[in-house]
């Protein structure tokens, strides 16, 4: 895959993820239909978090020589940062300002700067290229559990 085909595959990303909610009321969106799995919101917030270390990852990488790209856990931040309390709407648009601003930067690098490397402390070195991938697997990988939900709650 190309680098601009990647990148475009990034900047849609935050309208499959707000096409995936449209029409589900806030008890839809709240609710665990799925036993032991996250609701819609709790899934959308957890996108908005990790779009944010996403970006930061991205962007050091683009500025930083061979930055160290922490880890995170999800868990954690499911369970200390209070998903269920937060507002889908302000979710969604984390989501898409982090994806507009970030698209605007990765449109103008050069075929040089897709190689440039960061080190991950869970995964070792990874470039800009192969960050990007993961970052948009992300969202791609999350969307099918909110059609999931959406299944069972027959909407």
């Amino acid at each position: 895959m190309s680098h601009s085909e990647l990148v475009e595959r990034y900047a849609v990303g935050a309208q499959r993820v707000r096409e995936a909610v449209a029409g589900m009321s806030p008890e839809q969106i709240a609710s665990r239909p799925i036993p032991g799995k996250w609701s819609t919101l709790e899934v959308v917030a957890h996108l908005a978090d990790f779009e944010i270390i996403g970006v930061d990852r991205l962007t050091a990488v683009i500025a930083e020589d061979s930055p160290t790209l922490p880890g995170r856990c999800e868990q954690r931040y499911a369970a200390r940062l209070h998903y269920l309390e937060r507002d889908i709407e302000e979710q969604l648009q984390i989501i898409e300002l982090c994806r507009s601003h970030t698209t605007r930067i990765l449109r103008r690098l050069t075929a040089e700067d897709w190689t440039r490397p960061g080190v991950h402390t869970e995964a070792g070195p990874l470039t800009l290229m192969q960050l990007l991938e993961r970052v948009v697997r992300h969202v791609e990988h999350h969307v099918p559990f909110i059609h999931e939900k959406r299944k069972a709650l027959g909407i």
